[in-house]
């Protein structure tokens, strides 16, 4: 390999966006965020880096396993590079934040690195936006924030959307109500995250018929809905579907276009959310757009808020969207007055000025890319 290629070579999912695709990831963030703040999500910006120990409690906790950790020639202490950003916003809102009124609406958008990709994201490096709502146990709620998400994805041009909303803790709360040990339960957890019905059945001992009916209640939202109301469930476990399904009521309210489905066994990176969750696709993208739901954070005063958000992958979320057109470009032969450029840059013009003479201005501007060029005469289009 030459030295030049060595130099060019970047590690297994990095990778460098170039235009127009820098500019289109970052339009797209500020359309997203501009959505979150006209509903009241304050934007935040923490840092890349944080100490380990700080990154890594409560919701960051999740994440451990896929976070680079570093030492600080500073301090000599560790510090970890942020693989998620909820736990920072978690963390922002309990300290720097712990005296404003709840509930707290906070929105936050940049990179994040990861140890390692996945099947459906290779990507290691890649933006998240997204908003947290701090202190709101209410199930309004959990609907404001998947409205949310509708509202934003929908609002940048993603097409086709549905939402896939999980309970994490019923099988918890029901395993709980049927007096199951912890180790069956992780086993059981594990065989239902992978849909495996024969495992479930051996897990479940006597309890087979209400595991498996809850394996095959997934599926559209009335429908799981309405299966999941004829079961007979313990009080939390019974409680936790009653919630999902006020939630789904209001969601189909406000947003009766949603598409909406139900995996109530769904607990594969829903590791710490205590609540009704979600995951967000678009017919024929590669990937989930993003995911969210209910979780504890560490209150202000070593109490537990209820809060709940969601964070939007911008890698998938840019699969879901048409290619950026291309921007009208006018090359300004060399000498043109800097009044001209102002003028057409006001008019929406993106303005490439020649740096010296060129015998030819029209194939300057060929090789720069523009569409038009300034001339005596005005703008005019250049031909192939």
């Amino acid at each position: 390999m030459t030295n030049r290629a060595e130099k060019g070579l970047l590690p297994a999912g990095l990778q460098d966006v170039l235009p127009p695709l820098a500019a289109h990831e970052s339009a797209v963030v500020e359309r997203l965020i501009a959505c979150f703040q006209a509903q009241g999500y304050d934007r935040v910006k923490p840092p890349m880096l944080e100490f380990e120990e700080a990154l890594l409690t409560g919701a960051g906790a999740a994440v451990a396993g896929q976070t680079f950790r570093l030492m600080d020639p500073v301090s000599q202490r560790m510090m970890g590079l942020r693989a998620d950003i909820t736990p920072q916003v978690a963390r922002i809102a309990t300290t720097r934040l712990k005296k404003v009124p709840r509930p707290l609406r906070l929105s936050y958008a940049g990179q994040v690195l990861q140890v390692r990709g996945s099947q459906l994201r290779p990507e290691r490096q890649f933006a998240q936006a997204g908003v947290e709502l701090i202190g709101a146990p209410e199930e309004t709620g959990d609907a404001e924030v998947v409205l949310l998400a509708i509202e934003a994805l929908s609002a940048v041009g993603v097409q086709e959307l549905s939402v896939d909303l999980n309970l994490p803790p019923l099988v918890g709360a029901l395993a709980g109500g049927l007096g199951l040990a912890a180790e069956q339960v992780a086993d059981l957890r594990l065989a239902l995250d992978r849909k495996d019905a024969t495992a479930v059945c051996d897990l479940a001992g006597s309890h087979d018929k209400l595991f498996q009916a809850l394996l095959r209640a997934g599926g559209p939202a009335d429908k799981a809905l309405a299966a999941l109301a004829a079961l007979e469930l313990p009080p939390a476990a019974a409680g936790e579907v009653r919630r999902l399904a006020a939630v789904a009521g209001l969601i189909r309210e406000a947003a009766p276009q949603a598409r909406l489905t139900v995996d109530p066994v769904e607990h594969r990176g829903f590791e710490y959310q205590t609540g009704i969750s979600f995951m967000l696709f678009a017919k024929g993208v590669r990937g989930e757009l993003g995911r969210g739901g209910r979780y504890e954070a560490a209150g202000p005063n070593g109490n537990r808020e209820s809060s709940t958000g969601f964070t939007l992958y911008l890698d998938s979320v840019l699969r879901a969207l048409p290619s950026p057109a291309p921007a009208q470009r006018v090359f300004l032969p060399f000498g043109t007055a800097p009044e001209e450029g102002r003028r057409l840059r006001a008019e929406g013009w993106v303005t490439l000025a020649g740096l010296a003479a060129s015998g030819d201005p029209v194939t300057e501007a060929r090789g720069l890319g523009c569409s038009h060029w300034l001339d005596d005469h005005g703008i005019s289009e250049i031909k192939d």
